[in-house]
C-alpha cells in the first residue's frame, strides 16, 4: 500500500467530520474547523476545496457552507411529524386569542397553523406571503387573507422580494406566527435565504411572535439568523429543549409553551 493509500480514510473520516460540523453549524470558518479537528488551515482549505468540487458544499470567503442544510421542499415537509405539528398549531391559536391583525409565515407548521386559525370561529386579517396559507383561510368568511406581493417561489409556495419587504413594513400586527428551520442559543433561523429576510421583517413589525417548531429542530443551527430570543418572543413546540437550551432562551426573556397532544 502506497503513502496516499494509507492517508485516505483519514482524509475520509476528517471530510466526514466537517460535513457533520457544517450540519450543525452551516457557516464555520476555516480557522474553526482547523482547531476543532486539530490540522492546519492548508489542510482545511483543502479538503474544502475537494468537497465543493463534488458539489457537497459551496465555498465562501474564509469557510464554506453546507448546501444539503437546504429543507426539502414543502410537499414533503408536510408530511413530516404530523401529528407534533397539528397540536402545536392547535396551541398557536389558542395564544393568538382574539388579535385581529396577524401575519402568518410560509412553510409546513404555518400551512397546520392556518387549517387550525381556519375554525377558531373569530374575525382576523391575516397577512402572508403563503399561497397555501391565504386559500386555508380563504374557505372562513369572518377570515381575510391579505396576499403579499413579490416574486413566486414554486417550490415554498411563497413570495419573497423587495416588493414583499416594503409591503410588510407598512404593516402593524398584533401577533406574527412563523416557522423555523432550526433553533439554538442564538435564535430563529432559516435554510431559505429569502424566506428569512421575510420572517425577520415580519418579527419587527409585530407586538410579539410566535415561533412553531417540533423537536427535531432543537439545538440547531441554519443559514440566516431570522431574530434572537427575546421577551415577545414565545416557542411553541411539542416537547421541551433540553436543559441547556432551554436555559438560553428563558434567560433573554422568551417563554417555551409546550403543546399538548390530542390523544382521543
Amino acid at each position: 500500500m502506497s503513502e496516499q493509500d494509507a492517508r485516505r480514510p483519514r482524509k475520509r473520516e476528517r471530510q466526514d467530520r466537517i460535513l457533520s460540523a457544517l450540519n450543525v453549524n452551516p457557516a464555520l470558518r476555516v480557522h474553526q474547523l482547523s482547531e476543532d479537528l486539530g490540522v492546519s488551515t492548508e489542510t482545511i482549505r483543502r479538503d474544502l476545496t475537494e468537497l465543493h468540487d463534488q458539489g457537497r458544499i459551496d465555498r465562501t470567503y474564509g469557510g464554506a457552507v453546507y448546501r444539503q442544510r437546504f429543507e426539502p421542499a414543502l410537499a414533503e415537509r408536510l408530511l413530516l411529524n404530523v401529528h407534533e405539528r397539528q397540536a402545536i398549531a392547535r396551541r398557536a391559536v389558542e395564544l393568538v386569542g382574539e388579535a385581529d391583525a396577524i401575519m402568518v409565515g410560509g412553510g409546513a407548521s404555518a400551512l397546520h397553523f392556518a387549517r387550525a386559525l381556519r375554525g377558531a370561529g373569530h374575525a382576523a386579517t391575516v397577512i402572508t406571503p403563503a399561497f397555501g396559507v391565504a386559500i386555508e383561510l380563504s374557505e372562513n368568511p369572518a377570515m381575510e387573507p391579505l396576499m403579499l406581493p413579490g416574486i413566486y417561489h414554486g417550490r415554498e409556495g411563497l413570495v419573497h422580494g423587495p416588493e414583499t419587504l416594503a409591503m410588510i413594513e407598512r404593516y402593524h400586527v398584533q401577533v406574527a406566527v412563523i416557522g423555523a428551520s432550526a433553533l439554538n442559543a442564538e435564535g430563529v433561523s432559516e435554510a431559505m435565504l429569502s424566506a428569512g429576510a421575510i420572517y425577520a421583517a415580519m418579527m419587527a413589525c409585530a407586538e410579539r411572535t410566535l415561533i412553531l417548531a417540533d423537536h427535531g429542530k432543537f439545538g440547531k443551527r441554519a443559514l440566516t439568523l431570522v431574530g434572537p430570543w427575546r421577551e415577545n418572543v414565545t416557542l411553541v413546540c411539542d416537547r421541551a429543549p433540553d436543559e441547556e437550551l432551554a436555559a438560553a432562551i428563558v434567560a433573554r426573556g422568551a417563554v417555551i409553551d409546550v403543546a399538548t397532544a390530542d390523544i382521543s
